[in-house]
């Protein structure tokens, strides 16, 4: 007989006997001690019971109490017995489980059994498949959270990073997290370190790849890395506008059991009329960045030589794609006067992007979530009003996130929006949230092995703890400052 969680129970018979043995011993242990404490108390004696495994010894506690304590007290030592043995007569082997492990039991006969299955979709086992698949994820679906962010090269970040990762809706943390970033801060490695703190112990970056000014970071759950392939990147240069800052694309791929990932972040030719070289850099990026590289495509039959994107399964892009609204600074101010919530669909009528995606001539395939939120350029620095200088830049949608599948419905948007509350750099944070399917893979992938940035890890977390600590002293410091007041 099992219970719900797949483990082996026991006999009513076996329990029924153990509970009672127990609760006849627990009522002669209750007897005992109640008799023991009041002899005790008459004689003046202080009954002191060391639970087995303490580390320190009597004569060190002793130093802890007063000298007059010492000399007037007795100390009656009671030496700790082992734990008695369960007595179950209907026990046997067969239906022992783990008491220290919520790994579900494998018996001998699974292991001594061999298939010709081992290592494929269908095997019981395979470390890719059909069965370790539901085990970590029962509806096979993932959630992953996906960002773009221009930079614009500043040294500072921002203070927290909680709003913009970890956003309060929904409630739950992602499975995933992917960070796209243009002109990015001179220290990348910084910004690791602050994506690592602020994500936490449950999460390691999986990988990171940069070029020039542009970044990418991926971060999964720690319980996730022995499901990922070999991880992969490529770089296209677009434009070069100096020997650092360029205008490209960067790609990183790999597959998660038996579903291919690829993410591109891109930045593309900014000003407002040059719908043309934007399209030219989205045309020669699918043409030029050269992935996979060895991990096998899992539906060669659906790709194409001339078309990065066509050979995964699951495609996200995201970055400063720099389209604009075709409209003048007055007119948008207007609309974003009239609709200051969510209602965009005014402004979205003269979106640079959404026009030529409707006419098929960049992002074959695509989708982009519904936009609820204001445009995330062009901002003055550390304030929330748009551009007020000289050039009265029009407010336009330049960060975007986009997606496509080789399957139907398996990419599904969950929210999609920007970060208002980050303002170091003249572009608001967009990011994305999605629930993904994924399907079992074959064990003949080349495996990342569990590796991740452990240093990262390390060097995050120890960042995380000094920063809680300091809180709370200020916290500490500023209570006792207010009571000093008071008083």
């Amino acid at each position: 007989m099992s219970t719900p969680n797949g483990f082996p129970q026991h006999s009513g018979a076996c329990v029924t006997r153990s509970m009672e043995g127990g609760a006849v011993q627990d009522l002669h242990a209750k007897k005992a001690g109640k008799a023991a404490k009041k002899e005790a108390a008459g004689n003046g004696l202080i009954t002191i019971e060391d639970p087995p495994g303490v580390g320190t010894s009597l004569n060190e506690a002793l130093k802890l109490l007063p000298g007059e304590f010492k000399v007037n007290m007795k100390i009656k030592s009671i030496t700790p017995r082992p734990p008695r043995k369960m007595v179950c007569d209907g026990c046997s082997p067969d239906s022992m489980k783990s008491t220290f492990s919520l790994l579900t039991p494998i018996r001998s006969r699974d292991v001594r059994s061999r298939s010709y299955l081992e290592g494929s979709l269908m095997a019981s086992g395979a470390l890719l498949g059909a069965e370790e698949l539901s085990r970590y994820f029962p509806d096979r679906n993932i959630g992953i959270f996906v960002a773009t962010w221009n930079m614009q090269g500043q040294k500072e970040l921002p203070v927290n990073l909680d709003d913009f990762l970890l956003p309060t809706d929904p409630d739950y943390a992602q499975d995933m997290y992917v960070i796209g970033v243009q002109e990015g801060c001179p220290d990348r490695r910084e910004w690791e370190i602050r994506l690592q703190e602020t994500l936490g112990p449950h999460y390691v970056m999986l990988y990171s790849a940069a070029h020039g000014v542009l970044y990418m970071s991926v971060f999964i759950r720690r319980d996730l890395i022995w499901f990922c392939s070999e991880v992969e990147y490529a770089t296209v240069t677009t434009r070069i506008v100096s020997q650092i800052k360029t205008k490209g694309a960067l790609g990183i791929c790999f597959t998660f059991f038996g579903t291919s990932f690829l993410f591109i972040t891109s930045h593309f030719t900014s000003g407002d009329s040059k719908v043309n070289e934007r399209k030219l850099d989205y045309n020669k990026t699918i043409q030029a960045l050269t992935l996979p590289k060895n991990v096998p495509d899992t539906n060669p039959y659906r790709s194409s030589s001339s078309d990065v994107t066509t050979r995964f399964d699951e495609v996200f892009w995201f970055g400063d794609f720099n389209f604009r609204l075709n409209k003048d600074r007055e007119t948008v101010d207007s609309i974003l006067n009239q609709n200051p919530e969510t209602d965009m669909s005014k402004l979205l009528a003269y979106d640079q992007l959404t026009s030529e995606m409707s006419r098929g001539s960049i992002f074959k395939g695509f989708q982009e979530a519904d936009i609820h939120f204001r445009p995330s350029y062009k901002f003055d620095i550390g304030k929330d009003s748009y551009d007020t200088t000289s050039k009265q830049r029009t407010p336009s949608y330049t960060d975007r996130v986009v997606f496509r599948s080789r399957y139907k419905d398996d990419i599904q948007a969950v929210k999609y929006s920007s970060c208002p509350v980050i303002r170091t750099s003249d572009h608001r944070p967009v990011f994305a949230l999605f629930r993904v399917r994924v399907r079992p893979g074959r064990d003949n992938i080349p495996l990342a092995a569990g590796q991740f940035d452990r240093e990262l890890y390390l060097m995050g977390i120890k960042r995380r703890i000094t920063r809680e600590l300091q809180k709370r002293q200020e916290q500490k410091d500023q209570k006792a400052s207010s009571i000093c007041s008071v008083s």
